[in-house]
């Protein structure tokens, strides 16, 4: 059965897309069956994976709206080897607001990925920056939250909000949720700041913060504009080599936890 992972920061901006979309394809890269699920209404991770969101008629927003829709009828195949999409686009933007007129809406995601758990060792789940209620849908179907945060002062803000939000998942709606751990992104060692705020973070979440940190790297941004994952644009820049080796330490703690 598939362990489903949640990236999610209510601050956009922080790399939570660069980091799902990298670490789903490496993980795919190592043997395993992924599929990335992309529930951010601006369908970054669609894009970055090669797909063009306005030409997809269909997408997450039909699997959670319409009861009869099944998600393994809109999953899509992408380049890189064992990963899969099920995809966002523009007609997500409207479904925080009719989901709320749902029954159980907070768990409707979670009842959709029923279905197709058992055919990945992963499903991971792009967010949207914010804790509204398609977050809750994620939060509320992952067994754990990875949390990408920036090394700048603002991503230290809204970090007790975010970790607020977990705790009222956990408490009323998914008891078994985890945070997986904690990536620095955007890691600039020349400057101090960025120290500082690594420091910070490591101070407020102790060993949930991942070893591995993510430079800012030039070429991790090229890749989502050719819609490509790191590994398959530039594997041997700084950015792939961070992803790569952060999802091994990834991997390494999954099997220490067995």
């Amino acid at each position: 059965m598939g362990k489903i992972v949640s990236f999610s920061n209510q601050k956009g901006g922080v790399g939570k897309t660069t980091t799902c979309v990298n670490m789903a394809a490496y993980i795919a890269a190592t043997g395993k069956k992924v599929l990335l699920v992309d529930i951010d209404p601006q369908g970054n991770a669609t894009t970055g994976l090669g797909f063009s969101k306005s030409s997809l008629k269909k997408s997450v927003y039909n699997v959670l709206i319409d009861d009869e829709e099944r998600a393994s009828e809109n999953i899509l195949k992408t380049e890189a080897e064992g990963l899969d999409l099920l995809p966002s686009n523009i007609d997500l933007a409207g479904a925080e607001v009719e989901l709320v007129y749902k029954r159980k809406r907070e768990m409707i995601l979670k009842t959709k990925l029923a279905e197709v758990k058992d055919s990945y060792d992963y499903i991971m789940i792009d967010c949207p920056p914010s804790l509204g209620l398609l977050t809750i849908n994620a939060l509320a179907a992952a067994d754990s939250v990875i949390i990408p945060i920036q090394s700048e002062y603002y991503a230290l803000e809204g970090l007790s909000q975010l970790m607020n939000s977990i705790t009222l998942v956990k408490q009323h709606l998914n008891p078994a949720l985890d945070v997986d751990g904690v990536v620095l992104t955007m890691y600039d060692s020349r400057s101090l700041i960025s120290k500082q705020i690594a420091d910070e973070i490591r101070k407020f979440f102790t060993r949930r913060v991942f070893e591995i940190v993510v430079p800012r790297n030039i070429r991790l941004v090229e890749a989502s504009s050719y819609g490509k994952p790191i590994m398959l644009h530039d594997p041997k820049c700084a950015g792939a080599r961070a992803y790569r080796a952060l999802t091994q330490e990834y991997l390494d703690k999954q099997a220490e936890n067995k």
